[in-house]
């Protein structure tokens, strides 16, 4: 079974941000802290390739879970408010990205 690209995993959610984010009412804070999550993955992206000279991405279960929650949020948008079901995926995304670059920094291959 092959599984997707890290490539066109970025690819895939760039295109559905596009889409929907001109939909829905963002608060600044959570805008500024999404693109801290994104500064964080570019980071261990760059340290990943400087380290092992090819692109680095730890498959953890926390980066599943993101996943699968950012997948879920899509649906609660329209019962909870964004502002509360955030905070949760935003806490787990953040922590996911800070042990993917821990992961890539000390050099340990994680894939599931």
């Amino acid at each position: 079974m092959r599984t997707s690209s890290p490539v066109a995993d970025f690819i895939f959610v760039a295109a559905a941000l596009i889409k929907v984010l001109p939909k829905i009412e963002i608060p600044l804070w959570l805008l500024i802290w999404i693109c801290v999550i994104a500064v964080i993955k570019i980071i261990n992206l760059i340290s990943g390739f400087y380290i092992k000279k090819r692109l680095v991405v730890a498959h953890t279960v926390m980066n599943k879970i993101t996943g699968a929650l950012l997948f879920i949020l899509t649906f609660t948008v329209i019962i909870i408010e964004l502002k509360y079901t955030a905070v949760a995926v935003c806490s787990i995304a953040t922590f996911s990205a800070i042990q993917e670059g821990h992961y890539i920094r000390a050099g340990k291959e994680v894939r599931i």
